[in-house]
């Protein structure tokens, strides 16, 4: 994926991601302006958190990652798909993935950033539209198929939300994942026809488990008591 050239809209939105991080490293009102908190988006009717959240991060190893995960798989869908394509995605990913963690974490006392959920969308609709492909996934030394990856990356997701353990968005990084497909199944269905196995067990097994985490109570009732300090780990930040 990295021989096809990207667009200017990817080269754009990691510019602009770059810059609006590096003002909340800089500058810790800006980031508590911007972050993902439900209390804020339901109480204080602050929608706009559920897009800025994605171009914040927690530092720059954080922002690094996420930007050439970006870069790799949404620089080949805009060259070979086209932009249109790649913003619906992206943004609809990002949006869906922190609706997700909104439903989940409603009744929490919870704050997240990250732009994983966009990225996860993006990964995800390119495996769809460009089947066949394969993926890295770290610790694997060696090229994992893409509809492996789907699967395992679904089932570390699911345990991830349940466990509660760690200091990462799997809520906004399943919820993009998910959006990113049927968005792709919108804009592309002939990826229904083309991968109709892995798109029938990637949706399933979603529905399903969004099902049973949200009739689960740990997710629908309680508060979470979070200690803030002057960093995202202290602070219980979960990364996205």
């Amino acid at each position: 994926m990295m021989n096809e050239p990207s667009g200017p809209f990817t080269i754009a939105l990691i510019a602009v991601t770059v810059l609006f991080s590096a003002g909340g490293f800089t500058s810790p009102p800006f980031t508590e302006k911007y972050l993902f908190e439900p209390e804020m988006i339901i109480r204080y009717r602050q929608y706009y958190r559920l897009i800025t959240s994605g171009f914040l991060h927690a530092n720059w190893a954080h922002l690094g990652i996420n930007m050439f995960s970006f870069y790799s798989f949404g620089g080949y869908i805009e060259s070979v798909i086209g932009t249109p394509t790649l913003i619906i995605i992206y943004f609809s990913s990002i949006l869906g993935g922190n609706l997700l963690s909104l439903l989940f974490h409603r009744n929490h006392a919870y704050r997240a950033l990250g732009a994983s959920g966009g990225v996860c969308g993006v990964v995800f609709a390119s495996i769809f539209l460009i089947p066949g492909t394969s993926v890295y996934m770290f610790p694997v030394p060696v090229p994992v198929p893409s509809s492996i990856f789907a699967i395992v990356f679904i089932a570390i997701s699911f345990f991830g939300i349940r466990s509660r353990r760690g200091n990462i968005g799997h809520d906004a990084h399943l919820g993009g994942a998910i959006i990113g497909l049927v968005v792709t199944t919108l804009l592309h269905p002939r990826i229904v026809a083309e991968s109709f196995i892995l798109w029938i067990a990637v949706m399933g097994i979603s529905v399903a488990l969004c099902a049973y985490l949200y009739t689960s109570p740990r997710f629908r009732y309680g508060r979470l008591r979070l200690v803030r300090g002057q960093n995202d780990e202290r602070e219980g930040r979960p990364r996205n």
